[in-house]
């Protein structure tokens, strides 16, 4: 963690509260300085500090400043404007020790410019564009006081399922690390306390995405061997980034709740792997333990957290309630509560605030006279990146990209949806501000073609999922219904299909559907919309599918059906001209999927890297007694890293500059990549690795680097990847990351199917 030089302290000083008569010296270190201010704390003060709440219905403004000004608030989250915070810091600063509050928010993938859902930016593979994503959601977020944000959440995903798939970056363990740490990086920059930054609280701690069956909130059942290989990673990878903090998952974790898993938040966080930062509780979840069957009520619960490491409680009261009786029961010790009010003063002093407790708050008279202003946005950045993330997953016929002439039929529930171009966890994003795809197509031809408009369909007609969409977002209504009957609206949007040259039809799911608690039993898209689809084919025009999601959807029928389709997600505040922009080849797509798409949901969790096994399905021999679905397809629908573009590649075979490998030496693997097509592109080379032998079942195969490359039409460009003895190491069955001695296969290619091959030994 980055600490304040002491000539930027002493330049502050006279912003620095007054804590007594005699207040420790801000020239003193960090540790020196905390103990200090902890020496003159109450009881009352410190376990205040351990309170996190949130900004909503259960207190008033008045309430919520009257409980800081006593000291009994560390801090908030859901108050995202200076003119909202600074009466709170006010309070702070009238309470007996002065200690400044941190404010916290949501703040995923943009804060007023919203960038595509995190599923989308891991689409890229671009990491400049990851980081420039948040490095802009940063300096918004910090100019609207913000100190924290509960980010990046670096969960692994492989059951499509689950609703919170949309909101970390895919299935895979070493994609999701590299982002992990870009994602710190662009939050925090060099130091958490600069103005313009915010400090990063990585999340969910930990295995979140592997509920069961994909139900949000759900149990975890895991073998150590496989969090340690293929989930952990990812948190170590922004702790060792530098991330302050740490948000504590929902779910239990092998019948131990995370919120009271000393074995994670003592042995691994703390012990192993070093963090010193701040824990926070997710919403509600001590007294969530209760309801886990791990503590009779509200007094358990507090003991249970508060020794296993949970620093700050998120919205409840039981900290405030329950700490007092236990450290007079003896059922805690102070160095319990000491320890976690170390760690939340800790985090304060890292974010600048001991030093300047208005640092992103600013004076009133520089707040923006309208918080919302186009101004404020950074449109430029979020169109470059949304485009990016864009990944073209059939394009028969070269249909596109279309001209700018004739006459488009742009239909379906989701071209003219604002709300949910933003995609979940869309922060203080205004819904005004986004661009829909109608109005990205209508910008980019301009007079030289018609955009036909007609919406065609509900996204759903199920009254229990619209019901249940409509109660995510209690103040707005998310999904707008057509009165009309279905019938009707097909037969206005075949009746507007049949006079366009093309049709451009936007469908998938509203964002609601992709969002937290959101699980889904079907990845179908929905009926109404199907027949739609249905109706629109029949018109024998050409069909462009424009796809929006958060998660893998099964497509088998969709992409029979179109002659193009395009994986666009939720990208964002420009998402509708990012759209146009690949749709009329102003940019050529190089997206690749973050996650392998299913023939169906029976398949899930279907994922590229899965353990060798006895006896695979191996197609073109004799499929009974393998490992299969015997009614459908094997294979996914689309695999792991796949993308189109409107040129093409080719690769050449691989060299390696050795057939072997010594212990604590390299080898390079060297592929030939040619732009063989007659538009300049960019595409995503990877490399994967297969140990062949070792003394427990490995990946088929296993994503270690990458390359995103841009050529020229006609170009070629030798690419070189060096391996490293570290690229071969596993966690054994004793938990010991090593390698062993044997073949390795290297594998190069454009998706994680296609792949060119070679082999060497580990000596």
């Amino acid at each position: 963690m980055k600490r304040l030089s002491a000539l930027a302290v002493l330049v502050s000083l006279a912003a620095l509260p007054a804590f007594a008569q005699t207040p420790p010296s801000p020239l003193k270190s960090k540790e020196v300085f905390i103990r200090d201010l902890m020496q003159r704390m109450t009881l009352q003060e410190k376990i205040g500090q351990l309170r996190l709440i949130s900004i909503g219905p259960e207190m008033t403004k008045p309430q919520i400043r009257q409980e800081i000004a006593a000291g009994n608030i560390g801090g908030t989250f859901n108050s995202v404007s200076r003119d909202e915070n600074r009466p709170m810091q006010d309070a702070a600063l009238r309470s007996r020790l002065k200690i400044p509050m941190f404010f916290a928010y949501d703040v995923i993938h943009g804060h007023r410019t919203i960038f595509p859902i995190s599923l989308g930016l891991a689409a890229s593979w671009d990491m400049d564009a990851i980081g420039l994503s948040a490095k802009v959601a940063a300096q918004e977020a910090a100019a609207d006081s913000i100190d924290m944000t509960f980010g990046p959440m670096v969960d692994i995903s492989r059951d499509a399922r689950w609703g919170r798939t949309s909101e970390g970056f895919g299935e895979d363990t070493y994609l999701v690390s590299r982002i992990a740490k870009v994602m710190v990086d662009g939050f925090q920059g060099n130091d958490p306390a600069a103005p313009d930054h915010v400090m990063a609280a990585v999340k969910h701690f930990a295995l979140y995405g592997a509920v069961e069956a994909g139900r949000d909130y759900n149990a975890v059942d895991m073998s150590p061997v496989r969090m340690y290989q293929d989930y952990l990673p990812p948190y170590r990878a922004a702790l060792d980034a530098g991330a302050g903090g740490v948000m504590v998952a929902l779910n239990s974790i092998n019948g131990q709740p995370a919120t009271s898993n000393k074995w994670l938040m003592q042995d691994l966080l703390r012990k192993d792997w070093g963090f010193k930062g701040v824990t926070i509780s997710d919403h509600g979840a001590i007294l969530e333990l209760v309801k886990h069957g791990v503590a009779a009520d509200g007094h358990e619960a507090a003991k249970l957290a508060i020794k296993a490491g949970i620093d700050m409680s998120m919205n409840d009261k039981v900290y405030g309630e329950q700490l007092p009786k236990l450290l007079a029961s003896g059922e805690i010790q102070q160095r319990d509560i000491d320890n976690a009010v170390r760690d939340v003063l800790g985090a304060k002093y890292d974010m600048g605030l001991f030093a300047d407790p208005y640092r992103r708050i600013g004076k009133a008279v520089d707040d923006p006279a309208d918080i919302n202003a186009e101004s404020r946005l950074h449109r430029e950045a979020a169109r470059d990146v949304a485009r990016k993330t864009l990944v073209l997953l059939k394009n028969d016929n070269h249909t596109l990209p279309l001209k700018k002439q004739g006459s488009i039929a742009l239909i379906g529930p989701l071209a003219n949806a604002p709300i949910d171009m933003m995609g979940s966890w869309s922060a203080a994003g205004i819904p005004e501000q986004s661009v829909t795809v109608l109005q990205g197509l209508r910008d980019a031809v301009g007079d030289k073609a018609k955009i036909l408009y007609a919406k065609g369909a509900n996204v759903s007609d199920d009254p229990r999922v619209l019901a249940f969409l409509n109660h995510i977002i209690l103040d707005r209504k998310e999904v707008e219904i057509d009165p009309r009957p279905a019938a009707d609206m097909i037969a206005e949007a075949v009746k507007v299909a049949q006079s366009a040259d093309v049709i451009v039809a936007a469908v998938g799911e509203s964002r609601g559907m992709s969002h937290e608690s959101a699980s889904r039993s079907t990845l179908d898209i929905p009926a109404p919309q199907r027949a739609l689809l249905d109706a629109l084919k029949a018109t024998g025009k050409p069909l462009v599918l424009v796809l929006m999601n958060g998660r893998p959807l099964a497509l088998e029928p969709q992409l029979q059906q179109s002659d193009a389709l395009l994986e666009t997600w939720f990208a964002g505040t420009e998402g509708g001209h990012a759209i146009a922009d690949v749709l009329f080849g102003d940019y050529n797509p190089s997206g690749k999927l973050p996650m392998t798409f299913p023939r169906s949901v029976g398949q899930v969790p279907v994922y590229y890297n899965y353990l060798s096994i006895g006896r695979p399905f191996v197609p073109g021999e004799q499929p009974n007694y393998r490992s299969q679905y015997f009614d459908q397809e094997p294979g996914p629908q689309l695999p792991f890293g796949y993308g189109l573009s409107y040129t093409d590649f080719k690769l050449s075979d691989i060299t390696l500059s050795s057939p072997t490998m010594k212990r604590g030496g390299t080898l390079e693997a060297s592929v030939t990549l040619s732009n063989t097509g007659e538009r300049d592109g960019a595409t995503v080379v990877q490399l994967y690795l297969r140990d062949v032998a070792a003394s427990l079942a490995q990946p088929v195969k296993q994503l270690k680097n990458f390359q995103k490359v841009m050529l020229k039409a006609g170009e070629s460009r030798t690419l070189h990847f060096t391996l490293s003895e570290d690229d071969l190491k596993f966690y054994n069955s004793q938990l010991k990351y090593a390698d062993e001695p044997g073949q390795f296969l290297v594998q190069i290619g454009l998706d994680s199917a296609d792949v060119k091959q070679q082999s060497f030994v580990l000596q």
